[in-house]
């Protein structure tokens, strides 16, 4: 059967069949882990994959997107080094770990499994699912070690081998894992978790190839692809062909204190973009390099934002070419540490892709978001429980504002939909009290369309002595405004030991710094970056925000020169009349 015969309403049921495959995928993995990480903040995805080249075919809708890219890669060089006889040739029922970053990974703490899907004796597709393990070994507990300045310090890095060989666990390569993490005894629910979804996919996705026929399903595939691609091209001509340029920043690497750059320019023509990192920073020392696979997929994840009605497909990507930016820390090669790269490098990269076509798409591209995941690891011993533990905490921030509305308060991340934990979780879960979680009111940069706020939140130790690690970014400059928007604040770590507050050398990056009971960290995270200049704004909407607490009068008058009067109010009559000059705050 040819794509051409195939009625519009069987294609539409089965592009939703194959979605709510990952769907359940997504499901099954977070309602069956152990960590918090996974089961309350949803840090995994699922998807399908093309068994010849591991062409993505449909991933979860909950899923994080920054896996979009990485997880097709992962599984094209998966599909090569079986061809190659470098990886052992995969029977039914098997099941490949791998975490290694320089094959088409992220950092080491995104564990990939991989499982093909058998039909008819032959290899019809792979199921493949990313999850955050909260401790793969290395330096710090966590695996966020802000001053590794090689791989090996950040955990263990695992190559492509069969977990499952024919649906039975390998007791001898699973000993091999739990020897070399911490509080290993918790990862096999979450090892079952991540198997029992590709199962459940397997399962699903049979049922719908029983259905409708091997054939006319791979047809399908085939012509959704094809659609994706008409559907991105059509979006790329609404910009005007010409070459866009951007600068994006990244405080720095964890070990030399110095900012690194990302150059970007991007070319449009005729449908197609282009996407160039040359003068990009060299390789960094600290843990805030990039991996190829991860820098591909920053650049898709971006191209989503901007164009979110394109469905999820290998299509999707076909006009988008990225130059393999050789000799710069967004091409990471062996043993160069990557830990910084899928949750905060990834995201300068979203940016500087935002800053480079904010002008061309006005409508559709926002100012900056705080663009931090704010990975904060504490790891340490429970003497109520008698148990070390592993805490790992993500933080929301504000998004950029936009044409149409003020930025998100802390909102998710712009690589995923994933939420922070929620804090009786926590607190039940680990030796910790939380003496705040609220927003950070007035941490929007200013702007027609202000930029969301951030949040603020503030972790004592109740027991016991921990260490506590973070790689964050932002901590120096704050996300970037657009079109005449002011920058959103910048990320603030306080930590607090014996009385004595103290702000970590390179801003939001640090480890191994000691905790008592007692001991307190405070996290800020960033405002959203401001859209249009803020004389621009509603004098309404700014009394509002004074109203409601967000800013303070002389804020107001400062940053969107708007003069309230006693009442707190102003003239609707005369609002030209009281602007005020915004002054340098």
């Amino acid at each position: 059967m040819g794509t051409a015969s195939i009625d519009p309403i069987t294609l539409s049921v089965i592009q939703s069949g194959l979605q709510q495959v990952c769907d359940e995928m997504d499901l099954t993995f977070s309602r069956a882990a152990f960590s918090p990480v996974i089961a309350e903040a949803n840090d995994r995805s699922d998807g399908i994959y093309s068994a010849d080249d591991g062409a993505l075919i449909a991933q979860g809708a909950s899923g994080l997107p920054v896996f979009v890219g990485t997880m097709q890669y992962s599984t094209r060089v998966l599909i090569e080094m079986i061809a190659t006889a470098k990886a052992a040739a995969p029977q039914p029922g098997d099941i490949y770990i791998v975490n290694d970053p320089y094959l088409g990974g992220t950092h080491l703490m995104d564990v990939r499994f991989a499982m093909p899907v058998y039909r008819d004796g032959a290899i019809f597709c792979w199921l493949s699912n990313t999850g955050h393990w909260p401790d793969t070994g290395g330096a710090v507990p966590g695996g966020f070690s802000a001053s590794a300045t090689a791989v090996e310090q950040e955990g263990l890095r695992l190559p492509p081998v069969r977990l499952f060989k024919q649906g039975v666990l390998d007791t001898e390569i699973y000993a091999i894992i739990c020897s070399n993490i911490r509080v290993a005894d918790q990862r096999i629910g979450d090892v079952k978790a991540q198997a029992a979804a590709l199962l459940v996919g397997e399962k699903r996705l049979c049922r719908l190839l029983d259905r409708y026929g091997d054939a006319t399903v791979t047809d399908a595939i085939a012509e959704l692809r094809r659609r994706a691609a008409e559907q991105m091209r059509a979006n790329i001509r609404l910009i005007p062909d010409g070459v866009y340029r951007s600068t994006a920043y990244v405080d720095s690497d964890g070990v030399v204190n110095e900012p690194l750059e990302i150059r970007l320019a991007v070319t449009a023509e005729d449908g197609e973009l282009t996407f160039d990192f040359t003068g990009s920073s060299k390789p960094c020392m600290g843990p805030m390099n990039s991996v190829l696979a991860t820098t591909l997929s920053s650049v898709y994840l971006a191209m989503r934002h901007i164009f979110p009605d394109v469905p999820i497909s290998a299509g999707a990507f076909e006009p988008l070419t990225v130059i393999r930016p050789e000799g710069t820390f967004l091409d990471a090669h062996y043993p160069r540490p990557v830990s910084g790269c899928a949750a905060e490098v990834s995201q300068r990269i979203a940016e500087a892709v935002f800053a480079a076509l904010v002008a061309a798409l006005p409508e559709r591209v926002t100012a900056s978001p705080a663009g931090s995941s704010g990975n904060f690891a504490l790891g340490g011993f429970d003497p109520e429980r008698g148990q070390g533990y592993v805490m790992y905490q993500i933080s929301g921030g504000g998004y950029g504002g936009n044409a149409d509305h003020d930025g998100l308060a802390n909102g998710c991340s712009t690589i995923g939909i994933s939420k922070a934990p929620p804090i009786e979780i926590m607190e039940q879960q680990y030796p910790v009290l939380y003496h705040r979680y609220a927003l950070r009111e007035g941490s929007g940069g200013a702007g027609r369309h202000r930029g969301g706020f951030g949040l603020d939140y503030e972790i004592e130790l109740r027991r016991g002595q921990a260490t506590a690690s973070f790689v964050m970014d932002h901590g120096r400059f704050g996300p970037p405004g657009a079109l005449g928007g002011r920058d959103g604040a910048p990320n603030r770590v306080t930590v607090t030991r014996d009385g004595v507050a103290m702000t970590p050398e390179h801003l939001s990056k640090a480890q191994d710094i000691p905790l008592k009971q007692g001991d307190r960290v405070r996290v800020e995270t960033p405002g959203g970056g401001g859209y249009g200049d803020p004389l621009a704004r509603d004098p309404q909407a700014v009394a509002e925000d004074v109203r409601l607490g967000r800013y303070s009068r002389a804020a107001a008058q400062a940053m969107f020169g708007v003069v309230l009067d006693a009442a707190g109010g102003v003239d609707a009559a005369g609002t030209a009349s009281i602007r005020a000059p915004a002054s340098a705050a």
